[in-house]
């Protein structure tokens, strides 16, 4: 058993989340006395210097300071002007301000900072003044128009454009050569010539020029007039004119896998005693509360410069805790408005008090006074929990997107959970060691609260005198179980309403769980993934954790929200969470558990708990060492980190700048022959590759492509454009899914991170996230899906006005290698699932397309079924074959059952959403069509050959 004496000094000062405490509570040794602390501060920076490097940059040097106290300096902190305000912590012993302005005066003064907990501060050093240089005129003139141009055919494929030289004060850096009307260059050259390789034969092709001179910013001309040629030899043959020129929408690097973070201290001026939350009134940006363990909810404006905090209401008399030892896990531990506040006045905490002469973990509703303060005489008390120890009471409460009220409870405290044969974690008829779920819309002194009907055990009598059942009932307001001491967690509210919960670990592992309704958790039968071999009873399926980290990377897990602000993009849609011990991570929200997390960022705080403001902007609440220098600190992008996907279409390169609705000039259209239901949208599609890269036709007739290619397709519902999905083949080869939301008024689309589920156009619609766009589109199955020889072989109507077969289109613009040797009525065809060709092919296309990208040898399903259009129908494994995944209820079932469509399995999973349905994922609504299809052709087949 672990005792107070091995955890760290820090564990010893905050034990709000300690999860050391999890032994004996009064059994342990004392801990030993700390070292004696350094108190000396680093001396002064010296020979402090400013010198002005440009109109908009000043140097600020200075000598090392030393310290003598044994910490050594951790740093410098740089002040502009007087203020008191740092607007630079750094390492070195000197500082670049870019945030300077030409022809300004600037005084800088320094402190030395040391590496002790609490950090110890120099004087200031002597102020140093510097002066930066007027800036130099600025060149708003634009260069001359080109004149003279000319386009004069070379050849079959090349034309050679020329113009007269423009002039210009600062001088011509180039000129840009736009070709037939495009709003991107095709080339920008220094000379007044420019030869344009790689047309297309018996094809006009019209320039114009613009010149752009050496300024910064750069000044451009107005386009010059057009010049037009025409290619010699034999006109193209297909759809289109020739290839078009992509250099915009390209694949580029694959993202980082990591996101660099940063905090950065805001409210200055501000401190509080022990705090454990902030947050905001709903639908209120102009102020944050500040729930203190102590007993005290502080209130103030949200504004930088704030000095003073008031009081929102004060139970410090009411708690069964010791408020100024920090060393207490008992408290004011949480509060929640109302989702209607203020026009529902109601505000709920959850704190520890005292019934019978037991302690309590509690949970009351307070109304909103008439002067803005909440009045504790008005207290409601919900129910009460008996808490057989005081530490693990978990405390954290907040409304649903469901509207109901949920609290986080820990499992009664001590160690290994020794409470019953099988603790109180697994023990469904208690409220310890539970997440529950309540109704409070109707709550009164004679019916406090209600039980949502959906809840795992909602017909049972309630638990609230005691936190304890009647009889052998389970208690209807748990929610999920199996929690050691869910301190923090939060719903995600960027459409997905996931529940994300970190539970604290005993003696190894700290775990982060994505919680589900009836969810079991583990403990105390497991922590995060260890099995403890504490008898656990019959509760069955423990949902192993998300992630986990040991020891050696925190003590105490803290939650987190899913971030859903604009200041970091990289971090959009990530789960942030931290440890007490001061660490911070992030993880994808589709990660696969369970990951075993590595060191995160030290952020060298306490992290008590996390803040989120209405833009979706998270904070960290620092408890402090203590005494009442708790502080609050934004998370913010750090240095460094890699490429990052555009979180705008619009950035993208993809579509076209004057209308994003449309594509860019680059891409190719396509459209297969048998599309993929997509819960009755329209899509249209589009290929782009990189300038010279050719698509390979590999055996089985699917198109392999370049790295740096991408496919667009948008996704509409009636005239409502809902979804632009990119899939790209990154320049490491890899393929990757990305998907933009469209906004109401067609005008941007923003990317969606880990998936989405919205109502748009009156019915569901599912935004895939990264990890399912790989689960449809299978290596097996060629990753791109519809682009293969059977697909494309039929007509499509191009932006030319002509209508031509698509192989020949691409054959002609030479995009294929090898370039095919075959017409296409020597290729192979898949047909339209509802044309003209022949029923048993037209059901074999739809299968194709819709199932066979998984159901494949090495497409990644548990079924041996091969549901290929090229595979013979006895070869299916599927044709009377009896079904080993489950018969959904059928009488006598078949995969295919001939001659009986009510007996196969395969309509059946077709004919359903939900659990069971095929195809699985982001589908909401029936094929209705391609089930009648199917079922018109099983109820005709007489035999499987």
């Amino acid at each position: 058993m672990r005792t107070l004496a091995r955890c760290s000094i820090l564990v010893a000062l905050a034990a709000t989340l300690v999860a050391c405490s999890s032994g004996s509570d009064g059994d342990d040794a004392p801990p030993p006395a700390p070292p004696a602390a350094d108190t000396t501060p680093p001396t002064v920076p010296g020979d402090v210097t400013v010198t002005a490097q440009s109109p908009t940059q000043i140097l600020v040097s200075w000598t090392a300071s030393t310290d003598t106290g044994g910490s050594g300096v951790g740093g410098y902190r740089v002040y502009r002007d007087g203020g008191a305000t740092p607007v630079a912590t750094v390492t070195a012993t000197s500082y670049t301000d870019n945030d300077v302005v030409a022809g300004g005066t600037y005084a800088y003064t320094v402190r030395a900072v040391d590496r002790a907990t609490p950090a110890n501060v120099s004087a200031l050093s002597v102020s140093v003044s510097g002066t930066t240089p007027a800036a130099p005129p600025v060149d708003n003139t634009p260069p001359s128009v080109p004149a003279n141009v000319t386009a004069v055919a070379q050849s079959a494929s090349q034309i050679l454009v020329s113009w007269s030289a423009s002039t210009d004060a600062s001088g011509i850096s180039g000129y840009r050569v736009f070709r037939n009307g495009g709003g991107t260059p095709i080339t920008t050259v220094q000379a007044t010539s420019y030869t344009d390789n790689g047309l297309n034969a018996a094809t006009q092709y019209t320039y114009t020029i613009v010149a752009v001179d050496g300024a910064t910013p750069a000044n451009a001309s107005a386009a010059s007039a057009a010049a037009s040629a025409t290619t010699g030899g034999t006109p193209p043959a297909g759809g289109l004119d020739g290839r078009p020129i992509n250099i915009t929408c390209l694949a580029g690097d694959p993202p980082s896998n990591t996101v660099s973070l940063a905090r950065q201290r805001v409210f200055p001026n501000l401190v509080f005693t022990q705090p454990i939350a902030m947050l905001q009134a709903p639908g209120d940006n102009s102020r944050w509360f500040v729930v203190q363990k102590t007993g005290s909810v502080r209130v103030f404006d949200n504004n930088s410069g704030v000095s003073t905090t008031t009081e929102f209401i004060n139970i410090a008399s009411r708690l069964n805790s010791s408020p100024g030892s920090a060393n207490d896990e008992r408290g004011l531990l949480g509060m929640a408005f109302h989702p209607n506040y203020p026009t529902d006045p109601r505000v709920f905490l959850f704190y520890t008090g005292t019934q019978g002469g037991q302690l309590v973990d509690r949970v009351s509703q307070f109304q909103l006074a008439g002067n803005g303060t909440l009045d504790p005489a008005s207290e409601l008390v919900l129910f009460n929990v008996n808490d057989p120890a005081g530490n693990h009471n978990g405390g954290n409460l907040a409304f649903g997107p469901d509207g109901f009220l949920y609290i986080g409870i820990g499992d009664g405290g001590s160690g290994n959970d020794p409470f019953g044969d099988i603790g109180n974690g697994q023990n469904l008829q208690t409220l310890l060691g539970k997440m529950l779920r309540i109704d409070v819309a109707a709550s009164n002194s004679t019916t406090t609260y209600a039980i949502p009907s959906t809840n795992p055990f909602a017909t049972n009598p309630r638990c609230n005198g005691t936190g304890l059942a009647a009889g052998n009932n389970r208690c209807p307001e748990i929610y999920a179980y199996g929690f050691r001491n869910p301190w923090r967690w939060s719903f995600d509210r960027g459409g997905t309403n996931e529940l994300w919960l970190n539970d604290v670990g005993q003696s190894a592992l700290e775990e982060i769980d994505r919680v589900v309704l009836g969810g079991n958790y583990g403990w105390r039968c497991l922590e995060g993934t260890n099995n403890t071999g504490l008898a656990c009873g019959p509760n069955p399926d423990p949902i192993p954790p998300v992630a986990q980290y040991g020891r050696s990377q925190g003590f105490s897990t803290t939650g987190g929200y899913v971030y859903r602000g604009s200041a970091i993009p990289a971090l959009h849609g990530r789960y942030v969470f931290g440890d007490f011990g001061g660490a911070l991570w992030s993880i994808a929200r589709d990660t696969t558990p369970t990951l075993t997390l590595g060191d995160g960022y030290n952020t060298g705080l306490a992290i008590s708990s996390f803040g989120q403001d209405q833009g979706g902007e998270l904070y960290i609440v620092h408890l402090g060492t203590g005494g009442a220098d708790g502080t609050l600190h934004r998370i913010v992008q750090g240095a460094g980190g890699g490429r990052t996907i555009p979180t705008l279409l619009s950035d993208t390169g993809c579509v076209n700048a004057s209308d994003v609705t449309l594509p860019a000039s680059g891409l190719i259209p396509y459209a297969p022959n048998a599309p993929f239901f997509s819960d009755g949208a329209v899509k249209t599609r589009w290929l782009a590759l990189p300038e010279g890269q050719r698509i390979a036709v590999d055996a089985d007739n699917d198109f392999d492509f370049p790295t740096g290619s991408v496919l667009v397709k948008n996704f509409s519902l009636g005239a409502t454009l809902v979804e632009t999905r990119l899939f790209v083949r990154h320049n490491d080869g890899n393929w990757a899914g990305y998907t933009y939301e469209w906004n109401a008024g067609a005008t941007e689309a923003t990317r969606v991170v880990g998936g989405k589920t919205v109502q748009v156009a009156g019915q569901t619609w599912e935004f895939p996230s990264e990890a399912q766009c790989l689960q449809c589109h299978t290596s097996a199955a060629g990753r791109t899906l519809g682009l293969e020889i059977g697909q494309l072989n039929g007509d499509f109507g191009y932006p030319t006005g002509r209508t031509a077969n698509q192989l020949t289109t691409l054959n002609g613009i030479d995009v294929l290698t090898p370039a095919l040797a075959q017409t296409p009525d020597q290729l192979p065809v898949i047909p339209d699932p509802f044309g003209t060709e022949e029923l048993g092919l037209r059901a074999r296309a739809w299968l194709h397309t819709n199932c066979a990208n998984c159901h494949q040898p090495g497409g990644g399903s548990q079924s041996a079924m091969d549901l290929r259009f090229t595979t013979s129908l006895p070869a299916t494994t599927a044709c009377d074959i009896a079904p080993t995944l489950g018969d959904l209820g059928i009488t006598d079932p078949r995969l295919i059952a001939p001659g009986s469509a009510a007996r196969s399995v395969v309509v059946a999973r077709v004919n359903r959403t939900g659990a069971n349905a095929m195809p699985p994922l982001a589908r909401h609504q029936i094929d209705t069509q391609g089930v009648q299809l199917l079922t018109d052709w099983i109820n005709g087949l007489t035999n499987c050959n």
